[in-house]
């Protein structure tokens, strides 16, 4: 028997179809889950019928299966990615699909594999999945992630406790960051979106040109990109349905200008990626380009990630996150960026949002490009804000405006 609570998983199901997707009458659903994973992923499903779904297409993945890649398959395969599943994927979104993503996988199943084919792989992946990863950052369909308490998952964020209790304790966890753990969770959803809005708002009227954090082993200046649009919470895709994309959320986000951010930033939580734990990262930008790169572990590993492509040292997002948000004061690390950059405000190396222009919804790749958006086949966040850091909006003019005050809002 499972010891994560279904009726649980039943509300996050409800949740995710009419919060995170707000799925329409008639629309397909492509869903990606583990196999261990699938309790939440049936309560997503029948939530999608309920709404009305067309069809829900569901993409199991299994970890041993993916290890067995990596301990059998043979050299020259990790500089290779099938892209007829992700054309098949980006097919549907452009027939108006919903997307929806269920995270949870164990994050150090890649930890004692070789390094090298783990960089070559995802790399191959990453530039696989750019036609839906363009789909996704262009907000061309109501998308979603979610996430299930995976036992593995579970004993890594909790590695004191026995298996069944570690898994109860993220079940809990993740089900309050999500904010189901509420007799109400919709209206609780409501109430939090407004309060996103109302942040993003005040940041729109004051149309700052960039942004300056400052603190311990940080003093950056984050160049915004022109006609940026800050966002939070609910958002309207192309196709005209308003949705959630992540959940949880506690930040809000704009595009960064590519060749505008200098300085130095220090990361204020490790950063969890392919299997590696990357802790104390550092480094320099020179006009939007990191120049100097170190990290106390985890280094080579972030090398390689920044030398994806041209654009993987550059950054694509820029997101403020109060310190004293609900996940944050857990004080879990949940080695997880879907949980971890809502402790903390963060940056995204590489792709950029073309939601996040004034006029994203019609804005071209070029116009982007030209307007200080970036482009890359990676987006990964790292988290650069805590107690100690500030943060002042910095207007054409010079002027200075309060923005964060030792992590909280001014």
């Amino acid at each position: 028997m499972s010891v994560v609570d279904p009726e649980m998983l039943n509300k996050l199901g409800e949740v995710a179809v009419k919060v995170g997707l707000r799925l329409q009458k008639g629309q397909d659903l492509v869903m990606t889950s583990s196999i261990e994973a699938a309790p939440l992923a049936r309560a997503i499903a029948e939530h999608a019928y309920k709404q009305g779904a067309a069809a829900v297409i569901t993409l199991f993945s299994d970890a041993d299966m993916s290890l067995m890649r990596f301990q059998f398959g043979h050299d020259e395969i990790f500089d290779y990615a099938p892209d007829y599943i992700v054309d098949a994927m980006a097919k549907a979104f452009d027939n108006n699909a919903a997307r929806l993503a269920i995270a949870g996988d164990d994050p150090m199943m890649l930890a004692n594999e070789d390094p090298d084919k783990v960089g070559r792989a995802n790399k191959a992946q990453s530039a696989a999945y750019t036609p839906v990863r363009e789909r996704i950052t262009r907000f061309n369909i109501n998308w979603n992630i979610v996430a299930y308490p995976g036992k593995k998952w579970a004993e890594l964020v909790f590695p004191d406790k026995k298996p069944k209790s570690a898994q109860k304790k993220l079940a809990k966890a993740v089900f309050a960051a999500s904010r189901i753990d509420v007799d109400d969770p919709i209206s609780a959803w409501n109430e939090h979106n407004t309060n996103l809005r109302t942040r993003a708002d005040w940041l729109n009227e004051n149309r700052f040109s960039s942004l300056h954090f400052s603190g311990p082993g940080t003093d950056l200046t984050v160049g915004l990109a022109d006609q940026h649009l800050w966002m939070g919470g609910e958002a309207v895709s192309k196709n005209g349905v308003w949705c959630n994309p992540n959940i949880p959320t506690e930040e809000v986000f704009t595009t960064p200008h590519a060749h505008r951010v200098n300085g130095t930033v220090r990361s204020t939580k490790p950063l969890s990626h392919n299997g590696t734990l990357i802790e104390d990262i550092e480094v320099r930008f020179e006009q939007g380009r990191i120049v100097e790169a170190r990290a106390s572990k985890g280094q080579d590993v972030f090398i390689k990630l920044l030398d994806t492509d041209e654009g993987a040292r550059r950054i694509g997002e820029v997101a403020l996150v109060p310190h004293s948000s609900p996940i944050s004061q857990t004080g879990l690390l949940f080695y997880n960026t879907l949980f971890d950059e809502n402790a903390a405000s963060h940056i995204a190396l590489g792709q950029s949002y073309w939601k996040c222009f004034t006029d994203g919804d019609t804005v071209g790749g070029d116009e982007v490009a030209a307007r200080g958006g970036n482009s890359s086949h990676i987006h990964v966040d790292w988290m650069i804000g805590s107690n100690k850091i500030n943060v002042d909006g910095i207007k054409e003019n010079g002027d200075r405006v309060p923005v964060m005050r030792k992590g909280e809002w001014a």
